[in-house]
């Protein structure tokens, strides 16, 4: 793999001494990933792991007959295939692409064999699960909570970090599904948002008008979620 200018899309991957960051990208091929792909399911074997460098992955709980819930989203921040840093090979939730885009593939026999020949790999990795685990803990306490604008506005930013692009598209019924709650609850404050001239709704399509005052609509869990990533990655790695 030599896409130098695609490899710096992500930023996990850029935390990496440069020893480390060879050997992970020397073994990876470009991959599209397209929207509803499921690249993983709950309990099955973990066959690759992928580095997003564009587009974002939805990890997804539930059980059979029942609705489902967003627990975490993955993009250019970070990976998919974290259980195998410690020694599990079997993904715990579903993961569904939920925007288009290209990713660094490594199978999961040449990342086992990479991080066990470079320790220090897996140990500076380990500070990324830490990272999955703070931020799942604080979408607990946002769910229980926040009101269901302000998570709105949360979930509405960490899509727009990821997708890269003013407008995507994105049902108020996906919507209400990723984040456990009645489509009407989300109709409701999405109306809202869009009377306050920061975003724009139309036929399945939202855009983001006015970033500074999404940020102000969100809860304070955005922010937490990008300060623990600043702290326990950028703040370690190097």
């Amino acid at each position: 793999m030599k896409n130098k200018v695609m490899l710096s899309a992500n930023r996990l991957l850029n935390c990496l001494p440069p020893h480390l960051y060879n050997s992970i990208v020397e073994h990876a091929t470009e991959t599209h990933m397209e929207f509803g792909q499921v690249l993983n399911y709950a309990g099955q074997t973990v066959s690759a792991v992928y580095f997003p460098l564009s587009g974002f992955i939805s990890q997804i709980a539930g059980q059979n007959h029942q609705k489902n819930l967003e627990v975490g989203m993955i993009g250019r921040e970070g990976m998919l295939g974290a259980p195998l840093i410690l020694g599990v090979d079997n993904a715990p939730f579903n993961s569904v692409v939920q925007g288009n885009g290209v990713a660094l593939k490594i199978s999961a026999d040449d990342f086992v064999l990479i991080l066990a020949q470079h320790p220090v790999l897996a140990k500076l990795l380990s500070h990324y699960v830490f990272v999955q685990l703070v931020q799942l803990t604080q979408a607990n306490l946002c769910q229980c909570f926040h009101p269901i604008a302000a998570r709105l506005a949360k979930w509405l930013l960490m899509s727009h970090d990821r997708a890269n692009q003013a407008d995507f598209h994105l049902t108020h019924h996906f919507i209400a599904d990723m984040i456990g709650v009645r489509r009407s609850a989300i109709t409701i404050a999405a109306g809202d948002l869009q009377k306050a001239g920061i975003i724009h709704y139309s036929r399945g399509t939202i855009g983001v008008l006015d970033r500074q005052g999404l940020e102000a609509s969100a809860c304070e869990c955005y922010q937490a979620d990008l300060s623990s990533y600043q702290q326990y990655l950028h703040g370690q790695f190097h």
